[in-house]
């Protein structure tokens, strides 16, 4: 049996066997089978949570997804973000016809074959991303969004020279690996604590001869990390939320109301002009980020309406008003959560699944809401003091 690309740890009367493997290589399953068929081991850890394992094993169960509580939650960004990791996954297995996780695959089945434990090791991937999402400021998300955004609907093919790399990249690793080299902060959430995480839980695997299935990449942190003990429940709370934002996301609406109101004592005609500003400018382009979204015409009234006020509250915003007026018009029949898996791999299907495109509409529309504010605030305040000139 070959050794390469394993390493065997010996800690506490426990022998730890890490199997780094390549994601999308055909010769990593075949090692997986290989090693735990030889060494019959007590448990089988795999670097997947219970909902990649559903979908690895089963196929994403889009149907069973609620539209509505996932607007209601305030998580059609992190959704976007998954499919857009099933759509670079898609497009990837099309070009080179390669089944992204058969190792994992392969982990399960011959645990199942050899009678070992099977533990998903990895942590919930929404809470990854949650993490990932509070660490980086808005500019970040930005961003990010438009690193996501961009590789979904990008139709240049995948280099011999990226895939190498993907070799040592999990799915989430792969998609991310460019913006974290920009934020460096983000390097925490997305690998570090993940090692740790994984590498408590193979810790506390049940058995005295423990297999991991896992990312290459993650091998050299494990091996460090595996010797120390990490407190699973910490890393998996969400951060508490900074207090600067809220005051910020406060200040700011009250500050512009002030101005008006001063502005309208000592000039009404400056007051209303600024009052037209900020309903034109905040709902304009909300309204306009729904229109990219191709919304139905009332959802773009509905973000012209909604955005001038929700932006003076930080806790409701456009997009959910946008993107729950295009549920109830253009509600999403079980037809389109069933070709989600299909219809993220294009551009075009994109758009037209109704299920994305509420998703689309719910994260444009709050873009929009948010760049008409700072225009319109910023012309209140020349408003403002143009009036006193």
């Amino acid at each position: 049996m070959s050794e390469e690309n394993i390493t065997r740890l010996q800690l506490e009367g426990k022998e730890y066997i890490l199997i780094g493997t390549a994601h999308v290589s055909k010769h990593s399953a075949e090692q997986v089978k290989e090693v735990i068929e030889a060494e019959q081991p007590d448990a089988v850890c795999v670097e997947l949570d219970k909902q990649r394992y559903e979908s690895v094993m089963n196929g994403s169960n889009w149907q069973d997804m609620d539209i509505f509580q996932v607007i209601k939650e305030k998580k059609a960004t992190l959704l976007l973000m998954n499919l857009a990791i099933s759509s670079f996954q898609k497009r990837m297995a099309k070009q080179f016809g390669i089944k992204p996780g058969q190792e994992m695959i392969q982990g399960i089945e011959s645990a199942e074959e050899t009678g070992a434990e099977l533990v998903l090791a990895d942590r919930n991937i929404q809470i990854t991303f949650s993490r990932i999402w509070r660490s980086i400021g808005f500019k970040g998300k930005m961003m990010l969004l438009t690193q996501v955004l961009a590789g979904v609907f990008t139709n240049e093919s995948i280099s011999e020279e990226d895939l190498e790399k993907m070799k040592k990249q999990d799915a989430i690793d792969s998609v991310l690996s460019e913006f974290s080299e920009q934020f460096p902060r983000l390097k925490k959430p997305l690998i570090d604590e993940r090692d740790q995480y994984l590498a408590q839980k193979i810790k506390k695997a049940p058995g005295n001869k423990i297999v991991a299935v896992l990312g290459a990449a993650h091998v050299p942190g494990i091996t460090n990390e595996i010797q120390k003990d990490h407190d699973l429940k910490k890393l998996t709370q969400l951060p508490p939320k900074s207090k600067v934002p809220k005051i910020i996301g406060w200040s700011i609406p009250l500050l512009i109301v002030a101005i008006i109101a001063f502005t309208f004592i000592t000039n009404p005609m400056a007051g209303w002009q600024q009052v037209i500003s900020w309903l034109v400018w905040n709902g304009g382009f909300s309204a306009l980020g729904v229109l990219l979204a191709l919304g139905h015409p009332l959802t773009i009234l509905t973000a012209l309406i909604a955005a001038p006020i929700t932006s003076l509250n930080p806790l409701i915003a456009a997009g959910w008003f946008a993107g729950i007026m295009q549920a109830v018009v253009k509600k999403p029949h079980v037809s389109d959560f069933e070709a989600l898996a299909d219809d993220v791999h294009t551009v075009k299907g994109f758009w037209q699944n109704k299920v994305t495109r509420i998703l689309l509409i719910v994260v444009f529309a709050n873009v929009g809401s948010s760049l008409g504010t700072i225009i319109a605030g910023t012309d209140i305040i020349r408003l403002f003091i143009d009036s006193f000139s």
